[in-house]
């Protein structure tokens, strides 16, 4: 059995355990899920769609990372183990089917079932390489390259390009604000990398 097959399979009988006391809930596009000082009740597991997860200062906010399909929100994890307030928010990206675990399970099935944790421990390890790559871009990628990189990533999670987003929202998503990102479309657009068209943005690769 390959590797990728193995994991596929554990994952799916990962969420068999997880269904067993969760419910699945669909949810639209745009719907906030979790807000920063919110004491954690449910960790969402998403099973279609996309949730991203940003933290928001005075009026910026930053993106911290995506949630995709087989993946959990690790920092919704340790919020509920710690029994403490979020530090995030969480919107979904588009219309998500997700399964909702209460966190008065999560002992149980984590003492019960280990590759629960070791599930959990997969996610942090994947979060903190992210967070620590969105660092670096922020301190020392020039603006259009962070905002290439960014663009690109986007078509890959959303599976669509042109992507239908405005300057304010990629703004929002870079932390940055909408001239910025006016100014660095246009740089991107002069080196053939990206086209706008109306209201979308085609991306080059």
């Amino acid at each position: 059995m390959k590797p990728e097959h193995k994991s596929v399979s554990t994952h799916k009988m990962l969420f068999q355990k997880l269904a067993e006391v969760g419910t699945t809930k669909k949810i639209a596009k745009g719907t906030e899920i979790l807000r920063e000082g919110q004491f954690v009740k449910l960790i969402p597991f998403v099973q279609e769609g996309l949730i991203k997860v940003f933290t928001r200062y005075e009026n910026r906010e930053l993106l911290l990372y995506y949630i995709q399909p087989d993946q959990s929100c690790i920092m919704s994890f340790s919020a509920s183990i710690n029994n403490e307030p979020s530090q995030v928010f969480a919107v979904t990206e588009e219309d998500t089917q997700v399964l909702l675990l209460p966190v008065r399970e999560l002992h149980t099935l984590t003492s019960a079932h280990p590759d629960i944790n070791r599930f959990f421990f997969q996610q942090y390890q994947g979060r903190y390489a992210e967070l620590l790559d969105t660092i670096h871009h922020v301190l020392f990628d020039k603006v259009h390259i962070r905002l290439y990189q960014h663009l690109k990533e986007k078509t890959v999670l959303k599976k669509e390009n042109p992507l239908q987003m405005s300057h304010q929202q990629i703004a929002d998503e870079l932390g940055t604000v909408r001239e910025v990102i006016s100014r660095a479309l246009k740089k991107l657009e002069g080196e053939g990398l990206v086209k706008q068209l109306g209201n979308k943005i085609k991306v080059y690769k």
